[in-house]
């Protein structure tokens, strides 16, 4: 029986008078200038939301509900990246060009038919990551126009690169404090550079 095996842990009462979150009163409140590691999902903490290729527009939708995110990483059985498909690939134009260029419905279309494959994505390095600000990275990901960039970590001698991280322009917003009322891209960055014009 467990019990024979572990010992339950001593309990103490909750006191409501002085029990506190974290820390600090807001641990995720971030400045612009603060640095960029705050504001990236750091992967070696948290394991990424992935699926597989072959998972269905409905399938990754659910999974993208599940974790609370809006890009999910597209894996091969092996842990090797493929790709991504994010919320906006999900709801977009493309999943009907397929479906309407395959006579297939919507249903029917597959998470590899409307990814970004991983060769047409670009990455951050982590080594730039750690001497940047939060306003870097907005910049960088205004600039691409996308809501997530990947920070890779570079291993030379094994001759390969590691996913350490993600950005995501909402979560970025979110941290700074900024109020989204949409998900769409302009906007996004258009309500952070309000928020910080007399900066």
């Amino acid at each position: 029986m467990i019990r024979d095996r572990f010992k339950p842990l001593s309990q103490v009462t909750v006191c409501s008078g002085g029990c506190y979150v974290g820390g600090a009163v807001n641990p995720n409140f971030v400045k612009i200038d603060s640095p960029a590691i705050e504001v990236m999902t750091d992967l070696e903490r948290m394991p990424p939301a992935t699926i597989e290729p072959q998972a269905n527009l409905a399938q990754a939708h659910q999974a993208m509900i599940l974790r609370g995110v809006r890009l999910l990483l597209v894996t091969e059985k092996n842990g090797r990246i493929s790709g991504v498909i994010t919320a906006v690939d999900l709801g977009g134009e493309k999943p009907v060009r397929v479906a309407q260029a395959r006579g297939a419905k919507r249903d029917e279309i597959e998470v590899r038919d409307v990814m970004t494959p991983l060769e047409k994505m670009e990455a951050i390095q982590l080594s730039d990551v750690m001497r940047a600000q939060v306003g870097h990275v907005v910049a960088t990901l205004e600039v691409c126009g996308r809501q997530h960039t990947l920070v890779v970590d570079r291993d030379d001698e094994a001759g390969k690169q590691t996913l350490r991280g993600i950005f995501s322009a909402s979560q970025i917003a979110r941290q700074l404090g900024v109020d989204l009322t949409t998900p769409e891209f302009a906007r996004t960055f258009a309500e952070i550079e309000a928020a910080f014009a007399g900066v």
